[in-house]
C-alpha cells in the first residue's frame, strides 16, 4: 500500500481562530469523528451498499477512485475483491484507520492494499483520464456545502475520468427531513474496550438546505470519562437538480436508482443513486 498527500489544499484548521459566525465547511468535524465512525455506521448503514459498489467497480476494467474513502468501509472490500483502487480523503485520522485496516488485511491474505491519497475532493490531484470509474458513496457529495465547491468537484471528476467512464453518486435523501432536537441519546454500546454513548442534537438551515449534527460522544474507561464534541454539516440537493449539475459538468445520466438492487427511483426511495457517463 502506498500513501500520498496533497498538502497545498489542506490548511490546518487548528491554526485558525474559531469564529462562530464563519461559513461552515463540510470537512470540519471528520478528524474528531474518526474513532467512532465505524461504530456508529455499523448501527445505521452497515454494509448494505458494498455489494452494489463492488459490482460497479469490478465491471469498470480500469482504475477506480473513491471520493471520501474515510476508514475504508467501502474501500477495503473493493481492494479485497482485487479492484485497482485509489482512495482520497481529507482527514488524516480517517486514512490512518484505513491504512491500519489495509495492513491487517495484507498480513492475513498478502493482498496489496489501495493507494491512499490525503487530499481535497474539490481539487483532485490526479492526471486527466486516469480513472475508469469514480465512486461517491453514502452522501459524500453532501459534504460539499456550496455551489462553487460542488462545481469544482464535478468538473474535477470529469477531468480525471476517461471518456465513457462512469461516475456513481449515492445521496442520502432524508437528511433535510430530520426534525430539530436537542441532546437526544442516539446509541450506546462498546468499542475499543470502552463504553460509549452518542448524544446528538440537530439544527436545520432550510434556506440553504443544510443540516448540522452536533455530536457528543461520552467515552467511559473504568472510572475515567472523556467527552468528544464536534459538528458535521451536510447539504441536500434535489435529485433532479443534482442530475442537471452532473450533466452540466460533461456527463450523460444513464440511470437514477432508488435502491442498491437497481430498483427505480421515486420520491419515497431510501437512497438516491445517479449513474452517469463521461461524454
Amino acid at each position: 500500500m502506498e500513501v500520498a498527500s496533497n498538502p497545498k489544499s489542506l490548511p490546518n484548521p487548528k491554526s485558525q481562530i474559531p469564529n462562530p459566525t464563519a461559513r461552515r465547511h463540510g470537512w470540519e468535524g471528520w478528524d474528531e469523528y474518526a474513532p467512532f465512525y465505524d461504530w456508529e455506521n455499523a448501527r445505521t448503514l452497515g454494509r448494505r451498499d458494498v455489494a452494489f459498489w463492488t459490482r460497479l467497480a469490478t465491471e469498470a476494467r480500469g482504475r477506480v477512485l473513491e471520493l471520501g474513502c474515510g476508514t475504508g468501509r467501502v474501500s477495503s472490500p473493493l481492494a479485497r475483491a482485487g479492484v485497482p483502487l485509489v482512495g482520497i480523503d481529507r482527514s488524516a485520522p480517517m486514512l490512518s484507520r484505513l491504512r491500519s485496516r489495509a495492513m491487517r488485511g495484507r498480513s492475513i491474505g498478502g493482498r496489496r492494499g489501495p493507494l491512499l491519497v490525503r487530499g481535497d475532493i474539490r481539487t483532485l490531484p490526479f492526471a486527466p483520464g486516469e480513472f475508469a470509474i469514480v465512486l461517491a458513496p453514502y452522501g459524500v457529495l453532501q459534504s460539499v456545502l456550496d455551489d462553487r465547491d460542488l462545481t469544482a468537484t464535478l468538473d474535477g471528476v470529469a477531468r480525471v475520468l476517461v471518456p465513457g467512464g462512469t461516475f456513481g453518486i449515492d445521496l442520502v435523501p432524508d437528511v433535510p427531513q430530520w426534525r430539530e432536537y436537542r441532546n437526544r441519546l442516539r446509541f450506546r454500546g462498546r468499542t475499543g474496550g470502552a463504553s460509549v454513548r452518542l448524544v446528538e442534537s440537530v439544527r436545520q438551515d432550510r434556506r440553504r438546505r443544510l443540516t448540522t449534527f452536533e455530536q457528543l460522544y461520552v467515552e467511559r474507561r473504568g472510572t475515567r470519562v472523556t467527552e468528544h464534541r464536534f459538528d458535521l454539516t451536510f447539504r441536500t440537493i434535489p435529485i433532479r437538480q443534482m442530475a442537471d449539475r452532473v450533466e452540466q459538468a460533461g456527463f450523460e445520466v444513464d440511470a437514477v436508482l432508488g435502491d442498491y438492487r437497481g430498483g427505480p427511483w421515486d420520491e419515497r426511495s431510501d437512497v438516491w443513486i445517479i449513474l452517469a457517463r463521461r461524454t
